[in-house]
């Protein structure tokens, strides 16, 4: 899928007016039926199978649908499971460019990506409420980068509580191996499933705390696709396999360099130290030299984070990269404004550019994660960044930055919520006693 974009200068993109807000409209039965009837190929050709638990606890009420979020054919598999039933899907608000009228249709609710969003929570209830409809929220709100669960936000239990309405989760399998991000769009010959299950009702919701409801949510979400295909028996023979894996393995685990792997065909090599690993057919690495440091992939990658976050503590963590800039104002296009450079540190990040008429300050404690993308509606790796107004998409110069961005950006927000609780429970002891 591709996006339209123009070139426009930064004065021009900030003078531009920005949308007025519409109210969710009840998804058209018309455009939900052509889904269905386009997505039927692609879910026989992966040999889709559901099961379903509890949703007798469900009936015709509207409900919240929680689904894991792999590739772009989970959202076939939603409409497979739930048609006729309308469903409203909180997606990302670049999804409305060059086709806001369509969306708005299909009753999708707009929201921007780990940005605090306060109209989202009217227009889910709208949608429940005034619309009739089922809502769907991925609430990873990205793709998984290394076939585990991206993050969840703090308190998302609030959210329920307000909502009052049926949880139902869909927990998908086999779609993250079929279709992975780092892998360039190809997709693989691999059976999907899902299990649907009614999470809570509104009764279970009321007798539970947002502290058990988070830690009911995070059991629920938390998932290894690789250990999955694992235990499983799945082969994956096609030859690009690995094509894009430094994506996500983006630091040698032998000579420790950054930068300098290269996924391509069935291997994963550094050309800093000439280390080899052969992916095999059933997703493990597999040194083609010396020893093996990690054979699964999500190890490896949680070695990557412990880097990150010691090179946080210690203060030398630093990104700092000539960017293409992107702008999104509105959902006509997303402009190009021209080249930039990001930087990224313990103090956030600061985009600057466009002849010196960009600088942008994004606090660290903006958001939990980042918004970061590979391929990105196949013009390239991104990194988002912006606030309710504008959006600034950054395609960054140099080499297998984004995940490694992405860690940092939760590394350094978890640091700076302890320093914070710290530094707020050293005033509170410092008070007077009464």
């Amino acid at each position: 899928m591709k996006i339209k974009t123009l070139r426009r200068t930064y004065a021009e993109v900030m003078a531009m007016p920005r949308p007025t807000h519409r109210k969710p409209m009840r998804p058209s039965l018309l455009l939900s039926s052509l889904i269905r009837v386009i997505s039927i190929p692609e879910l026989m050709h992966t040999q889709f199978r559901y099961t379903t638990e509890r949703m007798d606890a469900v009936g015709n009420t509207p409900c919240l649908i929680l689904m894991n979020h792999s590739s772009f054919i989970d959202l076939k598999i939603a409409f497979r499971i739930f048609y006729p039933k309308p469903l409203s899907i909180v997606c990302t608000s670049d999804g409305f460019v060059g086709k806001p009228w369509l969306m708005h249709w299909l009753g999708c609710i707009p929201t921007q990506k780990f940005i605090s969003d306060p109209v989202l929570l009217k227009d889910m209830r709208h949608a429940l409420f005034c619309r009739h409809s089922n809502v769907l929220m991925f609430p990873e709100a990205s793709y998984s980068f290394n076939g585990c669960a991206t993050p969840l936000p703090q308190k998302f239990g609030i959210l329920l509580k307000h909502l009052k309405v049926p949880v139902v989760t869909i927990h998908a399998d086999g779609a993250f191996s079929y279709d992975p991000l780092y892998n360039n769009l190809q997709k693989r010959k691999v059976p999907v499933s899902a299990h649907v299950r009614c999470l809570l009702t509104p009764e279970e919701i009321e007798s539970l705390s947002v502290a058990e409801i988070d830690d009911l949510l995070q059991k629920e979400f938390t998932f290894d696709h690789f250990a999955w295909q694992k235990a499983n028996g799945l082969e994956i023979n096609e030859s690009f396999r690995a094509d894009g894996l430094n994506r996500i393995l983006y630091q040698c685990s032998a000579c420790g360099t950054e930068g300098k792997m290269e996924g391509q065909g069935t291997t994963l090599t550094c050309h800093h130290c000439g280390k080899r690993h052969e992916l095999t057919p059933l997703g493990e690495l597999r040194a083609l030299d010396g020893e093996e440091t990690f054979t699964h992939i999500p190890d490896w990658y949680a070695w990557q984070r412990e880097q990150i976050a010691a090179a946080v503590a210690d203060g030398s963590y630093r990104l700092d990269t000539e960017v293409e800039i992107g702008m999104m104002v509105d959902y006509r296009a997303i402009y190009m404004v021209g080249e930039g450079r990001l930087i990224h540190d313990r103090d956030g990040f600061r985009l600057t550019g466009c002849d010196g008429q960009l600088d942008y300050h994004h606090s660290p404690l903006a958001s939990h994660s980042l918004y970061s993308d590979y391929f990105w509606y196949e013009l390239g790796d991104i990194i988002c960044i912006g606030d309710r107004d504008c959006l600034y998409y950054c395609f960054p110069r140099q080499k297998d930055v984004v995940a490694r961005t992405r860690i940092a950006a939760e590394e350094i927000y978890h640091a700076q919520r302890a320093r914070r609780r710290s530094s707020a429970a050293g005033e509170k002891a410092l008070l007077p006693s009464r």
